[in-house]
């Protein structure tokens, strides 16, 4: 089982910035720690314009693939699962994030940005994410916050387990919880 205070969680309302902060205590991290051994992936927006259309997985050696599309019109779309108004491409998300989330010897941190709804629609994933909480490597990973006070399953599992440690952002404590979870991580890798 995960030691306490090695699970890391990120969380909070769209848009104020789990992302954003997952990938400066990654920057900042790499320059202290330049043979740091990483694994993982995290999810950027796809726009056209001001709108948003989608959302794709971007491993942290820079492979990309959709995770989700408004535009995707595909006869194979047509049986993807929906969030909102997103189809979710299940295949290509479980191809490019499960090899990134298989257990070696010599990681030392594992970035999982994000698990949320649209993730766990993928059967592989939840339990790929509980083997490498299992294996005892530092996790900063971000989760959504519960929506009308209910959490997913697969993120309440997470935000519960007795390894994980929850940081709830807001406009006022972004540089403060940045600093906090690199300092934790710097003692964990040292």
């Amino acid at each position: 089982m995960a030691a306490p205070g090695k699970c890391f969680l990120v969380t909070g309302p769209p848009g104020i910035g789990k992302t954003t902060l997952v990938m400066k205590v990654l920057e900042s991290l790499r320059v202290s720690n330049p043979n740091l051994k990483v694994q993982g992936f995290y999810t950027s927006e796809i726009r056209q314009g001001a709108e948003r259309v989608g959302f794709e997985v971007v491993t942290l050696d820079g492979r990309r693939g959709p995770l989700a599309s408004t535009t995707n019109s595909s006869r194979e779309s047509l049986r993807w699962p929906s969030v909102g108004k997103y189809k979710v491409d299940i295949a290509s998300f479980e191809s490019l994030v499960l090899p990134e989330l298989q257990v070696k010897e010599d990681t030392d941190l594992f970035i999982i940005d994000e698990v949320g709804k649209m993730e766990l629609y993928s059967s592989s994933f939840s339990p790929a994410v509980l083997k490498v909480l299992e294996s005892n490597i530092p996790i900063l990973a971000s989760i959504p916050i519960p929506k009308f006070g209910r959490d997913i399953p697969g993120v309440a599992r997470l935000r519960n387990h007795p390894g994980a440690v929850v940081f709830t952002l807001n406009a006022g404590n972004r540089d403060a919880i940045k600093e906090e979870i690199y300092t934790k991580l710097v003692n964990l890798l040292h």
